[in-house]
């Protein structure tokens, strides 16, 4: 009988037996603390084992190994593509609108919105996260709940956000500075009063598209930020850098007129000294 050459004992053991690449494979899976982004849990799980491996508190078996695997992995390689797209994707919108406008100093005056903008989504991520934003409830809804108000880690969705919103930065932008040109272009002004006439003129009558061009960008985004349900993790971050970019956007209304009047009076006055040697 087998008794007599062996001993028989009954234990727990696996259900089944995993292999990969012929070797032997177990996984063991966990997920971040509330709070904490995938990249950063196993980072810090790395850094706890190596620790621990190097005091000597664990001791792993020879010919065993480990390896972290899993969503993260997509994170750092769409991180590694993002690190190319973002600048090259600002590259392309400065020759646009170099294309646009002809002229260094205009497109670089439109292109400063691209830094409003971001401002703008990294404030709103922040406000986010904070206890007091939007905790009120007008008709007994719950803003924060409607909303889903809550920390907002910089995960591959917020940085797509944030590609989009550089695409629509400019809008505001582009619409002030052309009406400026084609103002300057077909009125030449005699003396910095008219100047300065010209550009509040045109200031005055870029507000209402320029207001408009935000309504209907925030109306469109409104049900995304507000959507429950299954995808609703992804949708809002992703969100949440074009909404609040295109409200801060706004301030270009005010910023193309002023740098645009400070070039102008510029070329002025070179063209006044210009008449004087002449």
């Amino acid at each position: 009988p087998l008794e007599q050459v062996s001993d028989i004992r009954y234990v727990r053991g696996p259900q089944l037996i995993r292999s990969e690449d012929t070797f032997l494979n177990a996984y063991v899976t966990f997920d971040p603390s509330e709070g904490i982004g995938e990249v950063e849990s196993v980072h810090a799980a790395q850094r706890a084992l190596q620790q621990r491996i190097e005091s000597g508190e664990l001791v792993i078996p020879a010919g065993v190994s480990y390896r972290f695997a899993g969503t993260y992995e997509n994170q750092i390689r769409s991180a590694k593509r993002l690190m190319v797209l973002v600048p090259l994707a600002l590259a392309i919108i400065f020759v646009l609108l170099y294309l646009q406008f002809r002229r260094t100093t205009t497109a670089l005056m439109v292109f400063a919105g691209v830094a409003l903008a971001a401002s703008g989504g990294f404030l709103l991520i922040w406000a986010y996260g904070q206890s007091w934003f939007m905790n009120i409830a007008p008709f007994g809804v719950d803003l924060r709940n409607l909303f889903h108000v809550g920390d907002t880690r910089m995960t591959v969705a917020v940085w797509v956000g944030f590609l989009a919103l550089f695409g629509i930065a400019t809008d505001n932008g582009v619409i002030v500075a052309t009406y400026l040109m084609q103002l300057f272009r077909g009125k030449s002004p005699t003396s910095m009063a008219e100047v300065h006439q010209l550009v509040i003129e045109a200031g005055q009558r870029r507000v209402r598209p320029c207001v408009m061009t935000t309504a209907t960008t925030l109306l469109a985004l409104l049900p995304v930020v507000t959507s429950p349900g299954r995808g609703s993790d992804l949708m809002v971050p992703m969100a949440l850098p074009s909404i609040g970019g295109v409200v801060l956007a706004l301030v270009t209304l005010f910023t193309v007129p002023v740098l645009y009047s400070i070039g102008e009076e510029r070329r002025f006055k070179r063209r006044q000294r210009a008449g004087i040697l002449e």
